[in-house]
């Protein structure tokens, strides 16, 4: 049977303090004045000692309880409860008690070495924001939560890198490009993975993303490659808007009738300027139009 947690509510330890006090306090007294009688009343130096014993039984079981802190009771194995209630507080003297952080935590994976979609190698971590909600669970489902979420973030970071490309091709989700799907379908497998030990993930994403240094190099050169070609795409794009402008305006305003060999020519030294890497050196025409 799987055990859910189930909330302890304890009494104020601040009465408990004080009625042990007291009570030992008292005890002593007790005990002390059947001393001074030289054990004339034997019981009444008995009912001092035990007051005594009862009231340090009674301390105890005082438990302090920090913010954002549970403390898992257990009677004899069995689980009892947990006191999420901070504060001085007062339990059964008989409880074993185990305190479990409910606080926000974080960490960030080792660099894993995994193979994308495309079959590239890369290098991958992430950083996992978590907490815990099921303080029962934490504390009996699994025997280290600390070490079983980390060890099940790392699974299932390398189990996500495998399902997408480093980069995307024809619009595709891809680790570098679609970072808010990659983070969000992270997030649902952590949580998958590590919902019977009682966590709750927060935020999962990915810190580090690089191809391995075996290929790095290889695919700097193809993305640098890439970017020249969509670069050089927009340029004979907008030079070709302008050829035509130009020849608009020209044939619109009757500034020169040219035919169509000539168009051709002029279209052909236009590409050259505006399409040309480097300053173009033009030549004058300082004779007829031929």
């Amino acid at each position: 049977m799987q055990l859910k947690e189930q909330e302890a509510f304890p009494v104020s330890g601040w009465l408990a303090l004080v009625l042990g006090l007291v009570g030992v306090g008292l005890g002593v007294a007790v005990a002390a004045g059947a001393i001074e009688l030289d054990l004339a009343n034997e019981a009444r130096a008995l009912i001092g000692v035990g007051v005594v014993v009862v009231s340090f039984l009674v301390l105890t079981g005082l438990k302090v309880v920090a913010p954002n802190e549970g403390r898992v009771l257990q009677l004899f194995g069995a689980y009892r409860g947990t006191v999420k209630t901070d504060g001085l507080r007062w339990v059964n003297p008989f409880y074993s008690g185990k305190t479990v952080s409910l606080r926000v935590r974080s960490f960030e994976t080792a660099k894993l070495k995994v193979n994308d979609l495309d079959g590239n190698p890369i290098e991958i971590a992430a950083v996992v924001v978590w907490h815990i909600v099921d303080t029962a669970l934490a504390s009996f489902a699994v025997e280290d939560y600390l070490k079983f979420v980390q060890m099940q973030a790392e699974s299932a970071l390398r189990n996500l890198a495998t399902h997408y490309p480093y980069d995307g091709h024809d619009d595709t989700s891809s680790l570098r490009g679609a970072t808010d799907i990659v983070a969000q379908k992270l997030k649902e497998e952590i949580l998958a993975r590590v919902a019977q030990a009682g966590v709750q993930i927060q935020e999962a994403r990915i810190a580090h993303l690089a191809y391995a240094p075996e290929i790095a190099h290889a695919m700097l050169q193809r993305q640098q490659a890439t970017a020249i070609i969509a670069a050089r795409s927009k340029i004979v794009e907008g030079a070709v808007g302008m050829v035509e402008h130009a020849l608009a305006l020209l044939s619109a305003k009757g500034v020169v009738q040219l035919d169509e060999e000539r168009k051709a020519q002029m279209v052909s030294n236009l590409l050259v300027v505006l399409c040309g890497d480097r300053s173009t050196q033009p030549i004058v025409n300082a004779g007829t139009l031929y």
